[in-house]
């Protein structure tokens, strides 16, 4: 039994059964994938995948028992191969980290400019998707931390922490009609067309949500998943723009006029995601530490503790 067979047999899994899609993303053939699938069923006497011809239609029970070990002997491969990297140079490797583009915009600048002076030879990729596309890639180990709202939380595979709070602001251009009003409420939102994010982002269902309590239509005429497109359009005057407070920088967004939202949606937590088992080199300890100062080391171990005992 190899390792490459193993890992060949999670990523058709995770392809959703596709040789082909698999072959590509390993950057090898679809007949050698096959091939070295055959071998391990042979090796160990079972079948693992159901097959209709030469097409993959399901995976079997044993295959299913299988997978969940391979996944765990694949990621503690991974943990050994950092742990000898962390002894042989711990200032030099590379962190990966998915995100939205709001927390790559407006929240995270600060921590990757002080990190990145701590760590030059640390390579830092920034992936930026939606909640969804961020989790998908921590738990497939295409990125070393997911940062994102709540969504982040519905997936077992991940163990999350708390970062900071925040809430949705209105904006406008100079001039709204909407400016005159001492405290927004949400019929004189209604009143208005708006512009906001994408349903996939979990603060924008904070939003409807509380729209429909009140029996008010939000009328939501553009969504996109970047705010600075948002308020693009707002200044060309489709619609009020509803977004993530930091968002808004009064500096740089001269054209928009920015109005406390607070006190009408529940604040939204900005969770950090780590695939559960995963070893942190002493960069990753330190990367959280920028980001998120009250997070302690012995914290952050006990979290990852505690979520291995979770998965035994």
């Amino acid at each position: 039994m190899k390792l490459q067979q193993l890992r060949y047999l999670c990523e058709v899994v995770r392809q959703g059964l596709s040789m082909s899609a698999a072959a590509e993303a390993l950057h090898t053939s679809q007949p050698g994938i096959s091939k070295q699938l055959r071998l391990l069923e042979e090796e160990l006497g079972v079948d693992i995948l159901a097959r209709n011809g030469k097409r993959v239609v399901a995976i079997t029970e044993p295959g299913k028992a299988l997978v969940a070990i391979a996944q765990r002997m694949l990621r503690d491969a991974e943990n050994l191969k950092r742990l000898g990297e962390d002894f042989r140079n711990d200032a030099c490797g590379r962190l990966t980290i998915a995100t939205t583009h709001t927390q790559a915009r407006y929240a995270l600048p600060e921590t990757v400019r002080r990190f990145s002076h701590l760590y030059p030879d640390v390579r830092l990729s920034l992936h930026q998707g939606n909640p969804q596309q961020i989790a998908e890639q921590v738990i497939s180990g295409e990125a070393d931390f997911g940062i994102a709202t709540e969504a982040l939380t519905r997936y077992d595979e991940l163990i999350t922490l708390p970062c900071y709070e925040w809430n949705h602001c209105a904006v406008c251009p100079p001039g709204h009609p909407l400016l005159k009003t001492r405290r927004v409420s949400l019929e004189a939102l209604a009143r208005y067309p708006v512009v906001t994010y994408d349903l996939a982002f979990s603060g924008r269902s904070k939003i409807s949500e509380a729209f429909e309590q009140h029996g008010l239509a939000l009328n939501v005429v553009l969504t996109a998943i970047d705010a600075d497109v948002i308020k693009t359009y707002v200044e060309l005057g489709l619609g009020i723009g509803i977004v993530a407070h930091m968002a808004f920088d009064a500096r740089r967004d001269r054209g928009l006029r920015a109005l406390d939202l607070s006190h009408l949606f529940p604040a939204s937590v900005s969770r950090l995601g780590i695939r559960r088992g995963a070893y942190l080199r002493q960069y990753m300890y330190d990367f959280i530490g920028l980001f998120v100062p009250r997070l302690t080391r012995p914290e952050i171990e006990a979290a990852l503790a505690a979520g291995a005992r979770d998965d035994d």
